[in-house]
């Protein structure tokens, strides 16, 4: 749903323009004749809509502000513009200065812009490479990130067979399972391995999932030793993978590409050859990215970032 923005200008002693979501002054919880609104038809939450529009506000304007300006710039209440800027405060998405009485953006909302950014420039750095590594091997190529003890698929370029792998952006697999994910633990040391495994378990896909820790460290090490991972048929049965682990300037792994396909054009006296390609590719994406190659710091395996 596309969201209009207009411009509230404020008096001339401010000098500050803010851009607000339209329609946020008359935020009511029912309309007129008594019926439930439109935005709470739509399913947004009044407080939040509200929270979300005064951290925007604070972000656009020149300067720092203060809570009567805020309160002016949104036609909110002191009372409920304060109690806003005190929860944003708590979790750290604004910063109040008490010298001055000055309210600005907090190191959150910095870390979660940053998020975004280096999700943006990962997925538009990544298409070329993808590409590139799609026409070489002629088989379906992925970028996936790590999200709370999952993959998730933010790209994917298919391979122009009539049979070919096929995930959805926005997917998720499990990491014990699939290639990508494999190649995101063997970023990790065996101690952190563990302690999600404790949390996660180790649920079978298919009959050739790796079901005990054992046997996934032993797999790590190996993945470490060469530097790609082999997903063969522990995600979906007829389905092969490579993968390995995009690094950034901290060695930490923030994604990781894959080459997938059914096993009938990808043998086993295959692999060879598409996991060093994918483990090029993925170390001249980490590089694209500003990032620590993976040659220099496979002796030490860094936390997983998600």
């Amino acid at each position: 749903m596309e969201v209009k923005r207009h411009t509230i200008c404020c008096s001339t002693s401010d000098r500050r323009a803010v851009h607000v979501h339209e329609g946020l002054k008359t935020m009511t919880p029912k309309d007129a004749d008594g019926k439930r609104s439109p935005k709470e038809r739509s399913g947004q939450v009044q407080s939040l809509v509200r929270g979300l529009s005064l951290l925007e506000a604070i972000a656009a304007s020149p300067e720092k502000a203060t809570l009567s300006e805020l309160s002016r710039m949104l036609d909110l209440p002191p009372s409920t513009t304060h109690r806003l800027l005190t929860t944003l405060q708590q979790t750290r998405f604004a910063r109040f200065d008490a010298m001055s009485g000055l309210w600005q953006v907090g190191v959150a909302a910095f870390t979660t812009g940053n998020g975004f950014a280096r999700t943006r420039d990962l997925t538009m750095i990544a298409r070329l490479r993808m590409r590139s590594a799609m026409e070489e091997s002629g088989e379906t190529v992925n970028l996936y990130v790590p999200d709370s003890g999952r993959a998730i698929c933010l790209v994917q370029v298919e391979s122009r067979q009539m049979v070919r792998a096929i995930g959805r952006p926005g997917g998720s697999v499990m990491l014990h399972c699939s290639g990508v994910g494999k190649a995101l633990l063997a970023c990790m040391p065996d101690e952190e391995v563990q302690a999600m495994v404790r949390h996660h378990g180790l649920p079978a896909a298919t009959p050739h999932t790796l079901t005990s820790i054992d046997a996934l460290l032993a797999d790590l090490r190996v993945i470490r030793g060469r530097g790609w991972s082999i997903d063969d048929e522990e995600h979906a049965l007829g389905m092969r993978c490579v993968a390995a682990a995009i690094l950034d300037e901290h060695a930490s792994p923030v994604g990781a590409l894959s080459i997938s396909g059914p096993t009938a054009r990808i043998p086993v006296e295959r692999l060879q050859i598409l996991g060093r390609s994918i483990r090029d590719a993925a170390r001249a994406l980490t590089l694209d990215m500003g990032g620590i190659s993976a040659v220099a710091s496979r002796s030490s395996p860094r936390r997983v970032r998600s």
